[in-house]
């Protein structure tokens, strides 16, 4: 605990002596674990200042606790709480990593198959292991000093308004700043006002289904889809019911007959979650004829199409649909971005654009969550995009990323030849990896094999709630990765490969003739 205060209270008009009260108080403390074995107590003047008492007090006390075995105190180390009775020596404490592990919030319904649990947040390894995590952007490229500059400018700006509780909406520069983004990279045409700044994507998806969905509603997702959101969307008592994903996205037509198939009723969808512009986490794209059939399903039902475009800056070819929230949708549409991709995820600024009747229900609900998102902050990222300092790095991250990309694809290619189907790679920042020639081989036998000889890929079957791949299935993120190192990385999985399906040959390097098959039956 070092020099922080304890939470102690005296009685100075009580007849029990302030150093008795103070001694049974800490001896509470320890009992009830807040102050535990090896902690630091505050040296006897220190406390007494704390308590406003006589040092005395405070010295007496502390003898009565030697006395009793509560603490010790040793030359050189100050006075710390006593090991438990019949400990030995110290033991180690444990590892950040082991006393913090995240644990997946309790599924609402542990039974389905819908629930699996969250992914882990990333490990990073002292030695540099060769890691294909999805979802995680070039951090080493980003122009650290740039976004400094900017901040500095915005903290020199700060008035007493900007350094109090602003607007729960979000920056008014920031906004006007992504109204002007979406409009030239989405075709999205929004006017300020209906733009909300949010703490990341993830409380935009939060706030958006506390407003619109309630207990025996029904939310549709994509099939496959990220397992977090299972999670964000089933807290809400809502049925989430999965609808399959093809080669033109989701299967519109067969919303109907998925809901009726859960025992709900289509009338009670009141949320429809996609993404259109690189489905997670096949990376196919919703063709337009689905495009519109899901906005004219969505009209006539009265239901709400949540549009998470998470890559939304970086495609690779030459065909670019617009945003869906841009086509005639009928107020239906609710587009929802994130800056966690494009600059780094510890920013934690999203936005979500709203038609006109949404805006006000949902700021609601913003105030009552957190009030607002780090305001400084938001005038530091609208001073980065004004100034062309985004353009220029979302522009340098596009000419990197489609360089790894390729790496990648050649890399599978040259190793795993006709028996390798890749998905995903005409936008975002990973790819889906099916390796055919591996069929009945567990993913998770070729991944802990791979992990032995210092590659990280994650197998992608636990993203299927219905029909997952029945060959072993792998979503690779590239962005983090220099060339060099997915090329080693990608060798030294073909090697996990063989080894865990008991081959001791090369796989037949022969480029397939039509290398971007259906990603998804």
């Amino acid at each position: 605990m070092g020099s922080s205060e304890l939470l102690i209270v005296l009685d100075r008009d009580g007849g029990t002596p302030l150093q008795q009260q103070l001694c049974e108080q800490i001896t509470a403390l320890v009992r009830a674990g807040r102050l535990r074995p090896g902690d630091s107590v505050p040296a006897s003047r220190e406390l007494a200042q704390q308590l406003d008492v006589s040092r005395t007090v405070v010295t007496r006390a502390y003898e009565l606790l030697r006395a009793n075995s509560i603490i010790i105190a040793r030359r050189g180390s100050g006075t710390r709480v006593a090991p438990l009775a019949g400990d030995g020596p110290a033991a180690q404490p444990p590892s950040p990593q082991a006393k913090f592990a995240p644990q997946p919030p309790r599924a609402t319904d542990g039974s389905s198959p819908l629930w699996q649990p969250w992914e882990p947040p990333p490990t990073h390894h002292p030695g540099g292991a060769l890691d294909f995590r999805h979802g995680t952007p070039a951090l080493a490229e980003f122009p650290v000093a740039r976004w400094r500059q900017s901040l500095h400018d915005a903290y020199g700006r700060a008035d007493v308004a900007s350094l109090g509780y602003g607007p729960a909406e979000g920056s008014p520069t920031l906004r006007t700043e992504i109204a002007t983004l979406v409009r030239r990279s989405r075709a999205l045409d929004a006017s300020p006002d209906h733009i909300m700044v949010t703490s990341g994507a993830t409380q935009a998806l939060d706030i958006l289904v506390r407003m619109l969905v309630g207990p025996g509603d029904v939310v549709v997702i994509e099939d496959p889809s990220h397992t977090v959101l299972r999670q964000v969307f089933g807290c809400s008592q809502a049925h989430v019911v999965p609808v399959p994903v093809d080669e033109q996205g989701l299967r519109v037509g067969d919303i109907d007959a998925c809901v009726r198939a859960h025992g709900h009723d289509p009338a009670r969808v009141k949320l429809v979650y996609v993404t259109p512009s690189h489905q997670f986490p096949t990376g196919v794209i919703l063709s337009e004829a689905r495009r519109r059939a899901l906005v004219r399903w969505a009209y006539d039902h009265g239901a709400t199409v949540l549009e998470d475009d998470y890559h939304n800056e970086f495609t690779f070819t030459g065909e670019r649909l617009p945003a869906l929230a841009a086509e005639r949708h009928r107020d239906t549409v609710v587009y929802v971005g994130s800056f966690s991709k494009t600059l780094f995820p510890a920013l934690r600024i999203g936005y979500a654009v709203l038609p006109p009747h949404l805006v006000r229900p949902f700021l609601g609900i913003k105030w009552i969550t957190d009030r607002l998102t780090p305001t400084v902050a938001q005038d530091a990222l609208a001073d980065f995009i004004a100034t062309g300092a985004y353009a220029r790095h979302i522009s340098r991250m596009t000419r990197l990323y489609r360089q790894r990309r390729g790496r990648l694809l050649e890399a599978l290619y040259e190793h795993f030849g006709a028996e390798v189907r890749i998905s995903g790679e005409a936008a975002g920042l990973h790819v889906l990896v099916t390796l055919t020639g591996a069929r009945g081989t567990p993913e998770g036998r070729i991944a802990e094999i791979a992990a032995g000889l210092g590659v990280r890929i994650y197998p992608a079957s636990g993203y299927f709630v219905q029909d997952p791949p029945p060959e072993p299935t792998f979503l690779m993120g590239y962005a983090a990765l220099p060339a060099p190192r997915i090329t080693r990385g990608v060798a030294l999985l073909a090697d996990a490969v063989r080894e865990a399906t008991g081959r001791t040959g090369a796989v037949t390097a022969a480029r397939p003739v039509n290398s971007v098959p259906p990603a998804a039956r």
